[in-house]
């Protein structure tokens, strides 16, 4: 930079030879400085030009990070044989410092590119600057519209667009086409506009300046500039990857590179270093360590100057396009990148520029490639709460029964975990959606050619909105191993060596462990590629299981009930999630995510649940002190996991500039988990005094032994005078060679109680997420109650009648009122109690935006909480448990993904048809509206009774087809209600009177006379003119419509189901043989028992 800065201060001085005529007379007059600035425009480029703003050693003109002597190839010098011309054509501006750059082996060739440049000043007008020759002139203006510029830190002038650039050429030894870095840069258009300048290609640096000699010949074209302006083997019309396929070829790679071998011959050792690992990682921005300085070139560097506003330069390894950082900004560039979905690598040094001068003097510093951050495999304690996950899927099929199953494996590598398992699923891949929804990973991994368009069309639509972007990486193929390689695979490696379940024992608990096998291979791989071996060996493996033993909810039942994202943003406001969120730890935010998404079935889980939170309801102090020591807890289990990864792993100890800041870091760690343990375990120790409630607590989960001679509260004593004795100043420790083995000596004595200490930190994210229960249960703002939880039809149980839902005094948990108030709570009856007997579908009717979607969300939602273990929100609650949760809510269509609104109704009212149970909740809205009122009623017709006779579930049925209510009014299993409205009289400025509805929320016996539409669409804001319209279209459509319902009104007496019972009893009466009855025959005798019961009853 010192070298820089002579030379401007040497073209800044006035020259008595710039007097003469001809291209020497660049200043205008005798003894004028040569580069003047506002009273002459010179034909100069502009980074020669030091502004008279800016002092000489002002920092602010110089690039950090891009100064690496020891590896850059030298500056290229003019042989002694050149030749400036002086005589012919006057003094040139370079004259009196070409005898700086002389060398007598440069063989000629900037003695050519000097005569060339020295003959374009000839042609040039000395006053102006301008082309004389006419044809010149013509060239030098469509090429200065597209040439590169590299500017210094100075203003550029308004008027840039009327001054000649002469091009001059800077000798490299560049691989393939010269200079890579002039490539114009679309990304540069704000600093152009900033600067005023009214070039669009202008490139940013003060490191040096360099142009094509090339783009003043005559006959060159745009076209063939662009070409030479970058890597010939990285233009997109000639880029291949490694097996020589272009882009558009379906097998195309996207993370390899193909580089030519006489280009590689070429290469310095410094480029072959930096080119044999980035052609092997495409898609990651690789940082390259050069002295005390990390670089990015080329299409990284445009990554760097976009992301990051770096400023661009042309140096670096090949001289090609470069941004660069220094050591100690690094990291927070890495963070940044990844926090923008950007995969970043570094490839450290391995030793010192001093070191390789010692070994000779062609001998260059060995580097090698030590680190791949991703979005999805972050460690560090800057990723939240939310667990951080990487998903590969492996699509397969069921031969025995067609279906489309899925294997799959995903991992933490935060907590070093991993889970394997396998899913069946159909053409709506609700399965598929459910364990996207529960996994929420940052990363899918998938075959391109192996994933049916389904299957990506749920990746893309359960993808979560806000904070979470799903990366899609598609693969050529995930592995070439079957399902025996696999498990040799992993066992050759030492795979997951130190985990507590076995792979073997993780597959056998897979109902498809031959598609699972292939995904974990897929995942093995993956990792392997980013340098992630030691979370392969040292990670735990389990089996994940979507659905068993839990109520089942699918991807778009998650997505209606809005359990962990609004429709509205996609946040998390307005959710279940974070209405049950009071949790204090990350940790148990990730344990209560789990919670959710798999909920009880089991009868006595859900009680033992339910018996702490009680305890902690009825003893608030004893909620306090857990408050006091969770909130001095770190994250325990990502601390354990980075602890974990540490044993036997001396890798990154090895490389001199890593050793001492990773050292560091892992005495933090460690500190701070043995910290965190002592407040876990005095947290633990404090509950066992309380007797009842730990006892509750231990019905929950597993507490190991704490006391004692073999407890861990003695065991940790030890770890602690260690810290003491060791390591006083964990936090900012000042660490020697001598500390790497006494910290590995600790940690591995340590780690022996791991399954301990993973039964600890599991004990307290649980306790954690009960007192969030218990919070949540006393701290809201309506009335809470313990559900009752009944067996399900499955039980021996005799007591059992069939499944009941009774709620009393219901209400939504986070759907506020008007003005902030509390909803109106209703009474939900359905099924058979022993106390009384009750239908057990609801056929719910009422105006729009009276309330019914809330209503049927709410009890949904109650229901979710009661198999969670936690108060529901209503005064009473008698719940048989629910296997299976099915909605059919709002009005949606994915146009992206070709599917319309009745699409949608259909595929998800088809789901409910093929899996409900009688112990299933079903909740349907509003069926068949997308689509024409005669097939929309007939479906809703045909699904209803099919699900009130055939299935027998809990069903709730929203809609605004009335005829069904006259159709259905005296079926025994079936209860009319509506939501209640009235009317209230306004004036409307002309002193007429017209009704306005008022929403009551309140759910009334009976059905509603109708919908109202046409008040709603007034306050909605319609034309008064245009609803007068409707209205007598609508009495006009009633009466025709009603006479082809056949008296409608009248069918409420005797309906269609009374038609089919007499039949059914006709074709009895023909039957000899009472054994052939089925059971649609009995149900026929059964209703028809009620029917003429209820009719003498009324009778009466």
């Amino acid at each position: 930079m010192n070298r820089q800065r002579s030379l401007l201060s040497f073209f800044q001085k006035s020259s008595s030879a710039n007097s003469d005529s001809g291209t020497g007379h660049l200043g205008g007059g005798p003894g004028a400085p040569i580069f003047s600035g506002k009273e002459e425009k010179l034909n100069v480029p502009a980074a020669f030009t030091q502004p008279a703003s800016l002092p000489a050693n002002d920092s602010s003109a110089e690039v950090r990070g891009t100064d690496t002597p020891p590896e850059k190839v030298p500056r290229q010098i003019l042989p002694s044989t050149f030749s400036s011309n002086e005589k012919r054509n006057g003094a040139s501006p370079f004259s009196r410092i070409m005898h700086k750059f002389v060398r007598d082996d440069d063989g000629g060739k900037a003695t050519r590119r000097s005569q060339s440049a020295t003959e374009i000043l000839n042609k040039t007008s000395p006053a102006s600057g301008r082309c004389t020759n006419t044809n010149l002139k013509e060239q030098c203006k469509q090429e200065v519209a597209f040439q590169p510029i590299i500017k210094d830190n100075v203003a550029i002038s308004n008027r840039a667009d009327q001054e000649d650039i002469i091009p001059v050429e800077d000798n490299e030894d560049v691989p393939g086409p010269e200079t890579p870095g002039m490539r114009p840069l679309a990304s540069h258009a704000k600093r152009c506009r900033d600067d005023g300048s009214k070039f669009s290609s202008l490139l940013d640096s003060s490191k040096r300046v360099k142009f094509l000699e090339d783009l003043t010949s005559p006959n060159m074209t745009k076209k063939e500039v662009d070409l030479i302006s970058k890597f010939e083997w990285l233009d997109p019309s000639r880029i291949r990857d490694a097996n020589g396929r272009k882009p558009d070829d379906p097998l195309y790679d996207r993370t390899t590179l193909y580089i030519p071998p006489e280009v590689l011959k070429k290469m310095s050792a410094s480029q072959k270093q930096y080119w044999g690992v980035k052609c092997k990682y495409m898609d990651i921005v690789l940082f390259f360590k050069v002295g005390k300085f990390y670089e990015l070139y080329e299409m990284d560097a445009e990554i760097g100057h976009k992301e990051l506003d770096w400023k661009m330069t042309l140096s670096g390894v090949g001289k090609c396009r470069q941004v660069g950082i220094s050591e100690s900004g690094i990291d927070d560039a890495v963070q940044k990148l990844v926090a923008r979905g950007y995969k970043v690598g570094r490839v450290e040094q391995l030793g010192t520029s001093e070191e390789a001068k010692a070994k000779g003097s062609n001998s260059i510093i060995p580097r090698k490639l030590v680190q791949v951050v991703t979005p999805s495999t972050l460690v560090d304690n800057n990723i939240g709460p939310d667990a951080v996950h990487l998903l590969a899927i492996k699509e397969g099929s069921d031969l025995n029964n067609g279906s489309v199953l899925y294997g799959f494996a995903f991992v933490d590598c935060a907590a070093l975990k991993f889970w394997v398992g396998s899913i069946d699923d159909d053409a709506s891949c609700s399965a598929l959606g459910a364990l996207l929804l529960q996994v929420s990973p940052k990363e899918v991994i998938y075959e391109r050619k192996g994933l049916s368009k389904e299957a990506q069309k749920a990746l893309k639509k359960y993808t979560l909105n806000g904070s979470t972007t799903l990366q899609l990486t598609p693969v050529q193929s995930l592995t070439d191993l079957i399902s025996p390689e696999v498990t040799d695979l992993v066992r050759l490696n030492g795979y997951f060596k130190r985990s507590s379940n076995s792979l073997d024992h993780a597959l056998n608990k897979v109902n498809h462990p031959e598609t699972t096998a292939c995904a974990l291979g897929g995942l093995i791989n993956h990792l392997t590629r980013l340098m992630l071996e030691d979370v392969l060996q040292n990670g735990d493996i389990y089996p994940y299981q979507v659905y068993r033993g839990c109520l089942k909810m699918d991807g778009q039942t998650l997505v209606n009930l809005e359990i962990f994202s609004n429709n509205a943003d996609g946040g998390v406001s307005g959710t279940l999630y974070k209405y049950l969120d009071s949790c204090v730890t990350s940790s148990g935010k990730r344990v209560l995510r789990s919670w959710i998404c798999h909920p009880l079935k089991d009868v006595d889980g859900i009680n033992n649940r339910l018996d702490v939170v009680d305890g902690l309801v009825l003893r608030p102090e004893i909620v306090s002190l857990i408050t006091q020591h969770l909130r001095k807890l770190p994250d325990l289990e990502r601390l354990l996991g980075r602890i974990k990864i540490t044993l036997q792993s001396s890798g990154p100890l090895l490389l001199p500039m890593f050793r001492r800041k990773i050292l560091k870091q892992r005495v933090k760690v460690f500190g701070s988990l043995v910290k965190g343990l002592r407040t876990g375990l005095n947290l633990l120790l404090l509950l066992q005094n309380e007797g009842p409630l730990m006892s509750s607590f231990t019905k929950v989960f597993k507490v190991p032994v704490l006391t004692g001679g073999c407890g861990l509260d003695q065991f940790l004593t030890q770890f602690e005078a260690a810290i003491e004795s060791d390591f006083p100043n964990y936090q900012n420790h000042e660490v020697t060679d001598a500390d790497a083995e006494i910290l590995a000596t600790l940690t591995e004595v340590f780690m022996e109680k791991a399954t301990d200490w993973f039964e600890v930190v599991h004990a307290i994210n649980c306790i954690d997420v009960l007192r969030s229960f218990a919070v949540t249960s006393s701290m809201s703002c309506g009335t809470m109650c313990r559900p009752v939880i009944l067996s399900s039809s499955k039980s021996t149980s005799q007591d059992y009648v069939g499944p009941v839902l009774e709620m009393k005094g219901l209400w939504h948990p986070f759907a506020l009122g008007e003005h902030g108030s509390l909803p109106v709570p209703n009474d939900i009856n359905l099924g058979e109690n022993t106390g009384a007997h009750h239908p057990h579908t609801l056929l719910l009717t009422g105006p729009n935006m009276g309330g019914k979607s809330t209503l049927l969300r709410a009890t949904c939602l109650a229901v979710i909480m009661a198999q969670l273990g936690c108060y529901v929100p209503c005064e009473n609650c008698d719940l048989s448990v629910v296997d299976i949760i099915f909605t059919r809510l709002g009005a949606t269509d994915r146009i992206m993904a070709g599917e319309s609104t009745f699409f949608i109704e259909c595929t998800e009212t088809a789901q409910v048809l093929q899996n409900a149970t009688q112990d299933s909740l079903v909740i349907l809205d509003e069926l068949g509206r997308g689509t024409s009122t005669f097939d929309g009623y007939a479906i809703a017709y045909s699904v209803f009774r099919h699900l009130v006779e055939k299935v027998n579930c809990r069903l709730l049925f929203a809609t605004h087809y009335h005829p069904l209510t006259k159709e259905f009014a005296s079926h025994p299993h079936v209860m009319l209600q509506h939501m209640a409205c009235a009317f209230e009289s306004e004036s409307d400025g002309h002193s007429k009177r017209r009704k306005e509805p008022v929403f009551l929320y309140r759910l009334a016996s009976g059905a509603c006379p109708e919908s109202y539409g046409l008040q709603v669409a007034l306050m909605a804001g319609i034309p008064e003119k245009t609803v007068n319209v409707a209205s007598k279209a609508s009495q006009q459509m009633k009466k025709s419509i009603g006479r082809s319902f056949q008296s409608s009104e009248q069918r409420s007496e005797f309906s269609t189901l009374h038609e089919e019972w007499v039949k059914t009893l006709v074709s009895i009466s023909r039957i000899k043989d009472s054994e052939t009855f089925d059971e649609d025959a009995f149900d026929s005798l059964f209703c028809t028992w009620c029917e003429l019961k209820t009719s003498l009853r009324s009778g009466n």
